[in-house]
């Protein structure tokens, strides 16, 4: 088996001390808490049950009246901090349990919740019922039910995207919008309590169609969950009776992932602990990852100026990874400007350090980590559901999901929706543009193209099988052109398309992918950019990935029955997603796995344009209506957010890490990422990175230097070997390398 070469630093970094964490001093409630302390007897229980407190934990619990911020880093304890204050509250200040409330944010968080709750000692099982451990959606729920509220629950997105796709339908603008995208439009105007704009056109089509959603919620008796949220805060400040009947009953409040909480979610908190401000949130600003979401590090940033006097405790110990994986989390994040100043410990050391790897491509990083899985376990070292792949964006886990899959390794995808990267939007047109060079009678894919040519697909797919039963056409995609609703240049796209179905047939995959963007898709998802939630460069990252695949094969036909096979497989996955005990490797982005933890975890595109995004890097000059920041303001929030993912990421890992950084992406020399080359910098932070349009002094170097003219890859001869070779392949694009000057 081919070596796997990871080394100790990052290549590039000039510094090769590796940093780790000090070690905490393993003191707990049994050295802190003295036997003549009043509440002795509530810690001497908790011990019995294994439960040691550490010094700020023991604080954190102690906490009653007032509100209190605790800031609980990465892998701190913070359940036990919340579970074991509530049976605090209740056993030693003989709160009532029904008296408190303690919100989460998912099901599965708050039943662990009520469970560990139950078992608490001094509690009863009807006791530890009586306390409101729940999800966000739950509890307004239950006050929405109880004011008379009996709209069903529309739950599934599967359903609402039916809806929204009825709505548009009717609307004659079938083709024109993806559900998701307008969904997650309404909700994020939802969660904010703002209006929807209505000054472009697109934005009154926008509008009208979310009030066409709404009319129809109301006409169906239905709420969406963002619904739940909204109707429960006009209600509330409709309702002072009610309200103050909340008040008066929940006399402690507490928040679990403060972080991740939205406005609207926020605003709904405080008007219940407006009075007695007894407002315990637990929350990590430097694990804000979810600002697409509404969620913003800004709650926890000013905390204290919305509850003057609100005492900050911070839990800094960290029991879930080694000493250097804590160390490169703190070297890491330490970078970021806008946070609360912490910097964790570690409770357990370890030999393995954080390890780096260097790969060409995203396909040779692939290739690699699958060797590398397979050594591991074949050596009886490791078991598949040991490791988790993470990865930025779901476009980039492509390569790494197509090698496990030919390698038959068991993994789980778990951010995969229900079609795979060739199925994506984006994607398929080409791929069914593809198909019809193959099979001009492909009448699936004829379907998949007409939005192309902004041709409504039942009309069209209607005049097409209407024509077909008169006459058989060879192409039958030509019937369009008797429509009389057509306009003379849709008429002359279609022949167009036609034509050119006919001259890729015979084309390699990646020349016809790159013909057809060139011709017209680019400039077609560009022109229906304000129509999607995806920026202008995540469009096109998808569309690289996607030649990025295709370059593997020689023909059309290969790389077809390929996509064919993937899409096979994939759909066979998802009974084993379902399986909770698999033994499987995890496939997941970084915002899947926040709040998880895994004995190995493998980052991979830790390189710049992938992690920090492209589209984070260039936030300064993007639009987005959500925010009114100056262009220097949205850049470095951008940025801050992506370190945070980086920080994530590292701290999922307890036992070990290795981070992979692509020395080219989408075609271009792709940098190792800031992230991961500050921690081993001499340099002041943030110097070592040469800024975009700065003056450089150049040099001539000897390279390698691909002769497609559509490939710009290059290598530097560092060696004598290498400078005595006659040729070299080009290991993006395949073609021959011929020896050259470069000027860097």
């Amino acid at each position: 088996m081919e070596e796997i070469i990871f080394h100790k630093t990052p290549l590039g970094s000039n510094d090769k001390k590796i940093p780790h964490a000090e070690m905490a001093s393993g003191e707990t409630s049994l050295d802190i808490v003295e036997d003549h302390e009043p509440d002795a007897f509530y810690f001497r229980a908790l011990e019995r049950q294994n439960i040691f407190l550490n010094k700020p934990q023991i604080e954190a619990v102690r906490h009653i009246d007032g509100p209190v911020l605790t800031l609980a880093g990465a892998g701190s304890g913070k359940t036990s901090v919340l579970i074991s204050r509530t049976g605090y509250l209740i056993n030693v200040n003989h709160v009532a349990p029904g008296n408190i409330l303690l919100v989460t944010f998912t099901k599965k968080a708050a039943d662990e919740m009520k469970n560990r709750i139950s078992r608490l000692p001094g509690l009863t099982k009807q006791m530890a019922y009586a306390v409101q451990a729940c999800t966000f959606h739950s509890f307004f729920l239950t006050i929405l039910r109880h004011s008379g509220f009996r709209q069903q629950i529309l739950g599934s997105e599967r359903a609402k995207q039916i809806t929204i796709k009825q709505i548009l339908k009717k609307m004659g603008l079938h083709d024109a919008y993806q559900p998701e995208t307008l969904l997650s439009l309404f909700s994020s105007y939802k969660i904010n309590l703002k209006e929807m704009p209505d000054k472009t056109d697109a934005e009154k089509e926008q509008k009208q169609i979310y009030q066409r959603y709404e009319q129809w919620k109301k006409d169906n008796n239905k709420m969406d969950f963002d619904d739940i949220l909204l109707e429960s805060y006009h209600l509330l400040k409709q309702s002072p009776a009610l309200l103050q009947s909340l008040q008066r009953r929940f006399k402690y409040v507490m928040v679990d992932e403060f972080q991740d909480t939205n406005v609207l979610q926020y605003e709904l908190i405080k008007m219940i602990v407006k009075h007695h401000q007894n407002f315990f949130v637990v929350g990590d600003d430097d694990q804000t990852i979810y600002s697409f979401n509404g969620a913003s590090n800004y709650f926890i940033l000013n905390f204290q100026k919305e509850f003057p006097g609100a005492q900050t405790v911070t839990l800094d110990i960290n029991y879930r990874s080694t000493a250097s994986i804590v160390g490169l989390g703190n070297k890491v994040i330490q970078e970021n400007s806008k946070r609360r100043k912490k910097t964790l410990q570690a409770t357990k050391k370890a030999d393995a350090i954080p390890e780096y790897c260097r790969p060409q491509t995203t396909d040779e990083e692939a290739e690699m980590i699958i060797r590398f899985i397979k050594r591991e376990v074949g050596e009886g070292r490791r078991e598949y559901g040991d490791f988790a792949i993470l990865h930025r964006t779901a476009s980039s886990s492509r390569a790494m999901f197509e090698q496990l899959i030919l390698n038959r390794i068991p993994f789980i995808p778990y951010s995969l929706k229900d079609d795979s990267f060739y199925e994506h939007w984006v994607v398929k047109p080409i791929i069914d543009y593809l198909r019809l060079s193959l099979n001009p009678r492909d009448f699936d894919a004829i379907e998949g193209i007409l939005p192309t040519l902004y041709i409504n697909r039942q009309n069209g797919m209607s005049m097409i099988n209407s024509q077909e039963n008169t006459q058989m056409k060879k192409y039958p995609l030509i019937h369009l052109t008797k429509s009389p609703d057509l306009k003379d240049y849709q008429r002359n796209n279609i022949k167009e398309r036609i034509e050119l179905t006919k001259e890729l047939k015979d084309e390699k995959p990646l020349k016809a992918i790159r013909q057809i963007r060139k011709n017209f898709y680019d400039k077609f998802l560009e022109a229906n950019l304000e129509k999607t939630s995806l920026h202008k460069e995540n469009i096109k990252e998808t569309l690289d990935e996607l030649e990025s695949s295709a370059k593997r094969f020689d023909s059309i036909t290969a790389f077809i029955r390929f996509i064919d096979d993937i899409v096979k497989e994939q759909k066979a996955l998802q009974s084993l997603s379902k399986a909770n005990d698999a033994n499987a490797v995890s496939l997941m982005t970084i915002h899947r796995s926040k709040g998880l933890e895994f004995p190995v975890v493998i980052l991979i595109g830790a390189s710049e344009g992938i992690l920090p995004h492209s589209s984070a890097i260039d936030a300064g000059r993007l639009e987005d209506v959500r925010v009114d920041k100056t262009e220097k303001e949205k850049a470095l929030d951008a940025i801050e957010e992506e370190r945070r993912l980086a920080y994530v990421a590292i701290t999922r890992a307890k036992d070990e890490i290795y981070i992979c950084s692509p020395a080219y992406y989408r075609g271009h020399k792709a940098e190792v990422s800031r992230f991961f080359l500050s921690p081993y910098s001499l340099k002041k932070p943030g110097k070592q990175f040469v800024k975009q349009n700065e003056p450089a002094s150049k040099r001539t170097v000897i390279a390698w230097i691909c002769t497609s003219s559509t490939c710009i890859a290059w290598q530097q001869i560092t060696s004598n070997e290498d400078a005595k070779l006659d040729n070299k392949q080009c290991p993006l694009c395949g073609s021959s390398m011929e020896k050259g000057n470069k000027s860097i």
